[in-house]
């Protein structure tokens, strides 16, 4: 009886096919898809385009860590701004707003001198250079005038005139790229508007009393604050659906990535108006499930934020205590020596988890110059309180990169982590590239990948219980649950129940199907 040939067959589970017959020949029987899939990221690790190739759609899970303004590319920005009839300050490449628009169709702007209108990018090449370089970090070098820190942080106030009714078609970008890099989840950090609550901090002077204050902003209608930024978030919501064309049979990929809110707060504003906002978001994130937690943005070395950072973690605790199931992630620890006195690197981390109770922390880069770094560590592994990474973030604005960068501190603590873009489309990055500089300056291998994938689902602030037993360990699955072991498995019905019951356990049991299907279309050389 002849032996029937061995025939390998690609799952299509959106995925594509990755030369699974090239290279049969090659495969030991002995090894399980995802040993070869580990082999085959080592094979590649030399070689960063063949292994960005390879990770495009490595399954992700989700990132919990990217600001709608700055993931979008320039390319958007700049076409916004001429839909928009602005004009374009030549010597600040900036945005700027119009003196009137002509009678004639189409209309154009009427911009004052120094400056032009926006759509004239088009059609002067030197311009668009100018303007993509400026709304980004394309092509910058640090200067002794002008910091990468200095003009990543410029960027947003260059094009901060955009209209807001943008918003949806910046979340479309960033869905769809999110889809074509397999990635299942967002939780995007947006700020809504806070108009109300800016009004009422100014007449609400901050007395060091957060429940009084508390008490005065409700009491003077803070809370008719959310319904203008429910009403902008279905706007946004709207906007998305239509461009992705979902519920519909032309629905496009983009409208499989789930996605949630992050409120920011602006950090570097006086007591008052960092009060009345903050507790705007947690009143926002009790009543709208699209918003699923706060956190503060603005540079953490600024002159406000440093001054105020530990009165503002004294005012998340106290509104922690009155919100309880209102989720936290907190940038900090976004600094290096000579950014700030050796004296600002001491307790920013410390206070974001042992004050203010952050159940995330972003960056995290000055860990190590933390009083008690060790300690801290530990604590943030046995309270499961997980770091968001952002490798080309932290180097473009930190200076801080390959062995400098404290992942390696991390991992060897085992504090659950995830890699993050921060700003993709200020960074020109996608997380695709986060991934492969990961592995090649930071020499994760395929298990870490796992790992951060993993732990961006597990981590996201997502209702529901988790699928693993134990966090941040994926050996053993809860609710009778097991591993899907082909394209087909059904969950058995106690499992199906609990699937039902956690939208968070669903995103992750669906990452571990992608996983199967990843590797099962693996193969080595």
């Amino acid at each position: 009886m002849s032996k029937r040939p061995r025939v390998l067959r690609c799952i299509p589970l959106a995925l594509f096919c990755m030369g699974a017959l090239v290279h049969a020949e090659n495969v030991r029987p002995s090894q399980t898809n995802e040993q070869r899939a580990a082999q085959r990221l080592e094979e590649l690790r030399t070689s960063p385009p063949a292994l960005r190739a390879f990770l495009s759609t490595f399954p992700k899970g989700g990132e919990l860590h990217t600001h709608l303004s700055g993931a979008v590319y320039a390319e958007t920005l700049l076409r916004n701004a001429a839909e928009d009839l602005l004009c374009v300050d030549t010597a600040k490449l900036a945005f700027v707003a119009n003196t009137g628009t002509t009678k004639s169709l189409p209309a154009k702007p009427v911009c004052t001198e120094g400056s032009e209108p926006a759509s004239n990018a088009f059609v002067d090449p030197k311009l668009y250079r100018a303007l993509i370089n400026a709304l980004s970090m394309r092509s910058f070098v640090p200067t002794s005038e002008a910091s990468g820190h200095d003009h990543f942080f410029a960027t947003f106030a260059r094009y901060k005139r955009i209209h807001s009714e943008h918003n949806g078609e910046w979340v479309d970008e960033i869905a769809t790229r999110a889809a074509a890099q397999n990635e299942q989840y967002l939780e995007v950090l947006f700020t809504p508007d806070f108009s109300v609550a800016v009004k009422l901090a100014a007449e609400n002077h901050w007395n060091g009393d957060p429940a009084a204050m508390r008490q005065a902003l409700l009491g003077a209608g803070l809370r008719s604050n959310i319904a203008i930024d429910r009403a902008e978030l279905d706007a946004v919501e709207l906007r998305r659906n239509a461009l992705e064309h979902c519920g519909t049979p032309d629905a496009t990929a983009a409208c499989g990535v789930k996605i949630r809110y992050l409120f920011q707060v602006l950090r570097s504003a006086s007591p008052e108006q960092v009060f009345a906002q903050t507790l705007l978001g947690f009143e926002l994130a009790s009543v709208d499930p699209r918003v699923v937690g706060i956190n503060f943005v603005q540079p953490e070395d600024g002159y406000l934020a440093m001054r105020g950072y530990a009165t503002q973690m004294t005012m998340l605790r106290y509104l922690r205590t009155e919100y309880p199931n209102v989720h936290l992630s907190l940038h900090a620890g976004e600094l290096t020596p000579g950014l700030v006195p050796p004296e600002g690197l001491l307790s920013h981390i410390r206070q974001a988890v042992e004050v203010a109770g952050a159940d995330r922390i972003g960056h995290g880069v000055d860990i190590a110059g933390e009083t008690g770094s060790a300690e801290l560590l530990r604590t943030m592994h046995d309270r499961h309180i997980a770091v968001e990474i952002n490798l080309s973030s932290n180097d473009a604005i930190l200076g801080v990169f390959g062995a400098n960068h404290p992942l390696s501190l991390y991992r060897a603590a085992h504090v659950p982590f995830t890699l993050s873009t921060d700003d993709e489309g200020v960074s020109r990055i996608d997380l695709t590239g986060e991934y492969v500089r990961a592995v090649v300056d930071q020499h994760l291998d395929y298990a870490d990948l796992k790992h951060s994938a993993r732990t961006a689902l597990g981590h996201s602030f997502l209702p529901g219980e988790n699928l693993f037993v134990v966090p941040d360990d994926a050996t053993h699955l809860s609710h009778g649950c097991v591993r899907p072991s082909t394209a087909n498995t059904v969950p058995s019905k106690p499992c199906a129940e609990f699937l039902l019951s956690s939208e968070k356990a669903t995103e992750q049991y669906e990452l571990e199907r992608r996983f199967l299907a990843f590797e099962s279309a693996t193969q080595t050389r």
